[in-house]
């Protein structure tokens, strides 16, 4: 026999009510899930990594926290775009994050937000392209340092709930640590 709760309407209730409250991290969970389903490598963590940095830049170029979601899927299918094109991918990514560091600086944006973003593009990105270039578990496992120092980056974004929706630092942190330490115990194990 259960017992209900005023408050939450029933025992049954809470746990789903907890999962619906953390929806990021469930979601950053299967996002962790599939890939290492579809398969994990030095290109599809770079892309990760890449990808989550141009959603970054692209919340702090337009002064529009919101916009980082949608930029996920736009920076995605600039890396699918360029694939179907015959560019590499990170070219692509690379215009992408200067149109958006342009527009930024036109619209004259805070700078110390864009400052910070650009900076980490180029950083986290310089690590994608060189993980590229090393042997493919050596790049892996560089890969993936990149993408697991990514949530110390998340989680200073979500503690300051600054620049990006602090669904989407909790979203990333969830698939940046995983995926990235996964990617480095694969590399030395295999």
């Amino acid at each position: 026999m259960t017992t209900e709760h005023p408050r939450n309407g029933g025992a049954g209730t809470t746990g789903a009510r907890a999962v619906l409250r953390r929806w990021p991290a469930v979601l950053g969970l299967a996002a962790v899930a599939a890939q290492f389903a579809t398969g994990v490598g030095r290109e599809s963590l770079s892309v990760v990594v890449c990808v989550a940095c141009l959603c970054y830049l692209a919340a702090a170029a337009s002064g529009r926290p919101w916009v980082a979601w949608p930029a996920i899927v736009g920076g995605s299918l600039v890396v699918v775009a360029a694939e179907l094109a015959g560019l590499p991918w990170w070219s692509a990514v690379a215009g992408t994050a200067l149109v958006l560091i342009v527009l930024g600086l036109v619209t004259r944006v805070p700078r110390p937000a864009l400052g910070a973003q650009t900076v980490a593009m180029a950083g986290y990105g310089a690590v994608a392209l060189v993980a590229l270039a090393l042997a493919p578990r050596l790049g892996l496992a560089l890969a993936g340092l990149g993408l697991a120092t990514h949530g110390l980056w998340d989680v200073v974004h979500y503690r300051r709930d600054a620049v990006v929706p602090r669904s989407l630092s909790e979203f990333c942190l969830v698939l940046d640590v995983p995926l990235g330490l996964g990617a480095v115990a694969l590399a030395v194990l295999s």
